[in-house]
């Protein structure tokens, strides 16, 4: 029985276009490091409880301890997605000393550095999740504390790492290659590009400043790696998830060991609450629940997430990749189509930019999006009333897409300027706004590494929870997969155009043929 078919989702689908959504009541959720304001979100008691048999039928209970206690929460893949692990204090004993070894090696690689004053800048080279976190992080947080200037370069187009590496002192550049699988295109290809770097400048021996991050260590070692210089990470730890592992060392090296930990702690803290809080307190559970309404049965087809910090600028791709990359699937367990609407698009932009870009589309365009807004109560400037502007903007947007304004109220305000009625409603027409357009509010204390750490998993848990309502695996990524082999034959045929060409579409052959021409 598909998931449409089903008495729960049915009662669901019901409750849900028949709650509220008039931001009347305060729906306020406190949680580590953060407060979760869905008072603009569709609710009810009928919803609320619509929601609890949605998740029994769903198993979500077990899905939950299988995902803390090791079990196949991966289950296309046969094995755990246990990135929980990485940020407790008390890691699972089965990983504990694994874990517990290669947290300690990343500190003691850091404190080494720190004491002898080495490397002043990092080059960081990986791509997806072993690019999007650590970028995240160091960019919101490096204000008035980074102790090395961290570069990134992920795309394999070589404008990326040649500006990365422009204005970089060679001789005192750490070159970190993060690669889960160490045969990731991009990564490696820059990594020569960045060794040529090394080796032209006049370092004598370039691999001896160069850090590998990966599952695959005979790989680093093959490359000439040192031992020391090889921190791992395991095949039950997804690549949008791998932050909280030793993919956090470029964190760790600009922030320092203290400011990592924190992060880790947040994010652990978050971990506890959506394992241990009641359903209507835990927060991940209802940001879920309320994008499953609005995705699956109010038929948004996209989510905006718009920070009111320019601190958190690359939230928006790193929220990208965990959704689209964990949701953008349809498949269940039996191989059935899920039959409702599942990951919807992530897009957005930091605020107030997003004001002056698209959300006149938001307003009055009749699709419209949810938005999730993010704001943090203290600013780490002295800028007070900046702060308060900033602030006054993210309440207003969020107010107007709720209330909107009716022809009424529209016809009311044009009247006082336009005298001709006729034209005075005309004009009514165009300032109509919808409204009952439904958003979130998630508000930090303060932009630290503890309160970081708790949004990041906030939205992981997020994922996890729509996932099993949807019933599909938001930890396996066979779309990535399939395009990555259609590039590999591609790039084979390319280096070598004598041997047999694989079947290709027209438009794709005419360009191959062009390419290997040039060469």
């Amino acid at each position: 029985m598909s998931l449409s078919d089903s008495p729960a989702w049915q009662q669901f689908t019901a409750a849900a276009k028949h709650a509220n959504l008039d931001g009347e009541h305060l729906r306020l959720i406190n949680a580590p490091g953060l407060r979760l304001d869905l008072s603009a979100q569709a609710h009810s008691p009928e919803l609320a409880q619509a929601a609890t048999a949605l998740l029994t039928q769903q198993g979500f209970d077990a899905a939950r301890a299988q995902l803390f206690d090791g079990g196949n929460a991966n289950w296309t893949e046969q094995r755990p997605a246990w990135h929980t692990a990485l940020r407790a204090s008390q890691p699972p004993a089965l990983v504990a000393s694994a874990v517990l070894a290669e947290r300690e090696r990343v500190r003691q690689f850091v404190r080494e550095a720190d004491a002898a004053k080495r490397y002043s800048c990092v080059l960081h080279l990986g791509i997806g999740g072993s690019d999007w976190g650590p970028r995240l992080v160091t960019r919101a947080l490096r204000y008035g504390a980074a102790r090395r200037e961290v570069r990134f370069a992920s795309n394999v187009d070589s404008h990326s790492v040649a500006d990365a590496m422009s204005r970089l002192d060679p001789h005192n550049t750490l070159v970190i290659v993060a690669s889960k699988s160490f045969t990731t295109t991009e990564p490696l290809a820059n990594a020569e590009v960045a060794m040529n770097w090394l080796r032209d400048a006049g370092v004598a021996d370039p691999i001896k400043q160069v850090v590998a991050i990966t599952a695959n260590v005979e790989a680093a070692l093959n490359l000439g790696i040192s031992p020391d210089h090889i921190f791992q990470i395991w095949d039950w730890v997804g690549g949008r998830y791998s932050l909280w592992s030793a993919i956090g060392l470029p964190v760790a090296l600009a922030l320092g060991n203290d400011a990592f930990d924190q992060l880790l702690a947040g994010a652990a803290a978050m971990d506890d609450h959506f394992r241990h809080a009641p359903f209507a307190e835990n927060a991940p559970l209802q940001l879920a629940l309320a994008g499953v309404v609005n995705r699956s049965v109010l038929g948004y087809d996209s989510l905006v997430i718009s920070p009111y910090d320019s601190r958190l600028y690359h939230i928006v791709p790193w929220a990208q990749q965990l959704e689209m990359e964990s949701l953008g699937k349809v498949a269940t367990a039996d191989g059935s189509p899920a039959g409702v609407p599942t990951g919807p698009a992530v897009w957005g932009m930091s605020g107030t930019d997003c004001q002056h870009t698209f959300f006149q589309w938001l307003h009055q365009e009749t699709t419209g999006a949810p938005v999730d807004f993010i704001l943090c109560e203290q600013p780490d400037h002295d800028y007070a009333r900046h702060h308060e502007l900033l602030f006054a903007n993210c309440l207003a947007q969020r107010a107007a897409l709720l209330r909107g304004k009716s022809f009424d109220d529209a016809l009311a305000e044009t009247s006082q300027t336009e005298k001709d009625p006729a034209k005075a409603r005309v004009l009514a027409q165009h300032k109509v706004h919808p409204g009952g357009r439904p958003s979130s509010l998630i508000v930090l204390p303060r932009l630290e590494a503890y309160t970081l750490g708790a949004l990041l998993a906030l939205y992981e848990h997020k994922v996890f929870t729509q996932g099993v309502i949807w019933g599909i695996n938001p930890f396996d990524q066979w779309g990535v997969e399939f395009g990555k082999a259609l590039a590999k034959n591609i790039i084979r045929e390319l280096d070598a155009p004598a041997s047999q060409a694989a079947p290709q579409d027209p438009s794709t052959r005419f360009w191959i043929d062009a390419i290997s021409r040039r060469h």
